[in-house]
This record gives C-alpha cells, sequence and structure tokens, in this order.
C-alpha cells in the first residue's frame, strides 16, 4: 500500500497536499479527530495490520470507542466467517464499523478490459485472476473484440504456457499448491507428513511395544500398549485389556509359525490389532509396534 501510494504520487494520478502523510510513530503527536489511517485487512487475513488492531496485537496503533472503521471492499467468497469475526471485535472495542454499501470493487469492470484489450491488441488472450467464472467471461470478450478462440487460452494452476514467434501451447505442468512454514523449515512438509499429522489429529496413536530374545526370536516381555490421543485408558480399562489379549493371540500365532522377520511381525500387530479397535470403536488410530531385541 505504501508503494501504491508512492508510485501513483510520482505518476501524478495521487495529488496530496505536503507533510499530509505521516509514520505510525508520529501519530501520537495529533488527535484522533485529525488523523485517518488506511491500512490493509479489509478480508480479514490474520495477519494484516487492521486484524492485528482488532486482536489488541498492533504494536503502534489501539482501537479506541467512538474510532470510526470503513471497510472499502466486500468479502470475497469464503472470506465471510474471518471478515465477520473482524467487524465483531472492532465493535466490542466500542468503534463504529461501516462495512455496507461502501464496496469499492478491485477487479476492472468490462469497459476497462475492453480498452486495454484495444490498447494492447494482442495475439493471445490468457485470461487471469478470479474463478473460473471470471476467467471465461473475460475469454468472451476478448472473442468479441475479434482474438480468435484457439488464441485464447484458459490455464489451470501449474500448466506450462510455452511462447514463441509462432505459437503458444501448454506443454506440461509443474506441481504447484500451498507452501507450509513448520518451526524453521519452509515447503518441506511433504503429503506423507500431513496425511500421518492428520490420522494423529482425528484417531491418536497406539504404541505396541515388546521384547523379543535375540537368536530364538521367543517373546520376553510384552507386548504392552500406550496409546496416545485416542482412549483415556483408565475409563477403558476392558478394551485396554481385550486389545492386550488380541496381541497375546496374535504373538503366539507368529510364534506358532516361526515368523522371525521384524516386518512381517510388525505387520501382523497392525493387521490383528487395527481390525479389532476398528470393530469395538469405529476409529483408525494409527498403530506403531516397536520391537526390542536383548
Amino acid at each position: 500500500m505504501v508503494n501504491i501510494i508512492d508510485i501513483a504520487s510520482k505518476l501524478g494520478y495521487l495529488s496530496l497536499p505536503e507533510n499530509i502523510l505521516l509514520e505510525t510513530d508520529q501519530l501520537r503527536n495529533y488527535p484522533d479527530e485529525q488523523t485517518v489511517i488506511i491500512t490493509t485487512g479489509s478480508q480479514g487475513e490474520s495477519m494484516a495490520a487492521l486484524s492485528r488492531m482488532a486482536n489488541g496485537m498492533h504494536k503502534k496503533i489501539t482501537i479506541k470507542p467512538n474510532d470510526t472503521i470503513v471497510f472499502s471492499s466486500s468479502p470475497i467468497p469464503g472470506n465471510e466467517k474471518s471478515v465477520t469475526g473482524i467487524i465483531n471485535e472492532l465493535m466490542m472495542k466500542g468503534a463504529e464499523v461501516i462495512f455496507q454499501d461502501v464496496h469499492v470493487s478491485g477487479h476492472a469492470c468490462q469497459e476497462d478490459i475492453k480498452l486495454i484489450y484495444s490498447l494492447v491488441n494482442p495475439k493471445y488472450a490468457i485470461p487471469v485472476h478470479g474463478e473460473y467464472k471470471h476467467l471465461v467471461a473475460q475469454a468472451h470478450i476478448a472473442e468479441d473484440l475479434g482474438i480468435p478462440k484457439e488464441n485464447i487460452m484458459i490455464l489451470s494452476s501449474g500448466d506450462v504456457l510455452e511462447l514463441d514467434e509462432e505459437s503458444a501451447k501448454v506443454t506440461g505442468k509443474v506441481q504447484v499448491g500451498n507452501v507450509f512454514v513448520d518451526g524453521s523449515g519452509v515447503g518441506d512438509v511433504g503429503n506423507i507428513v500431513l496425511r500421518d499429522r492428520q490420522k494423529l489429529a482425528e484417531d491418536g496413536i497406539i504404541i505396541v511395544v515388546l521384547t523379543l530374545e535375540s537368536g530364538s526370536g521367543q517373546v520376553l516381555a510384552g507386548p504392552d500398549i500406550v496409546s496416545r490421543g485416542f482412549v483415556y485408558v483408565r475409563n477403558s480399562e476392558s478394551l485396554m485389556d481385550e486389545a492386550n489379549a488380541v496381541l497375546q493371540a496374535t504373538m503366539e500365532r507368529i510364534m506358532d509359525k516361526n515368523i522371525t522377520d521384524w516386518g512381517k511381525i510388525k505387520t501382523e500387530i497392525k493387521d490383528d490389532l487395527g481390525d479389532f479397535v476398528w470393530k469395538e470403536t469405529k476409529r483408525r488410530p494409527m498403530i506403531m509396534p516397536i520391537i526390542m531385541e536383548v
């Protein structure tokens, strides 16, 4: 926003009296009724300045009773809940909030789009921004202005459009999507990790611990069950006792078949315990067998 105001002023599109713009540090030197703050956050973005003001987290600006806040744009579809939350928090602080019938569109109207196409007279038209219905509407405008239909391309996120002097065509697709920030890592949380976290959040985890004798493969201790986020053990003793009985039967069957491969043992434990838990609780917690050898 600062950059836009600066560029618009330099190009002559915005004419401002000298010394009318203040730094936020200077606000305390002026009475509230003499200042207007133009800020970001009309779509309820969690880290935008207006959201931080509403939450009382802004370092330099505090919302006070009798302040007036004007939302100059309507909520984008999907943002209604977060925008309403910001409005409510602002009102709780005593501010007057004006949020109806003051919409200023951030999108060019049809006549603006026609003007740009007429001035540029492009060989190809590639509508961008907005929902698919907006892209189709712009494609129709381009076609009405004489751009051949085969030269109008509506792309999906990740499409690779290759242009040369003779043609334009989609030649491939690249991976796109959200980039997750987790601690000091950026983009290193993959789909498998996210799937595991979702499963842990929904159904919890059961850890099965057992100790085998080196060489013979006989069970020396366990199997013992530790659960987190699945059931409260003290209130589900009968369920855990039955689960232990299932595991004991599984290990007896494994010993009878002389199965010593750890991978096979873990698979048998997961399958038998998973089937039992689903039958009893209709849940599928993550099951993690841990085998120790002594």
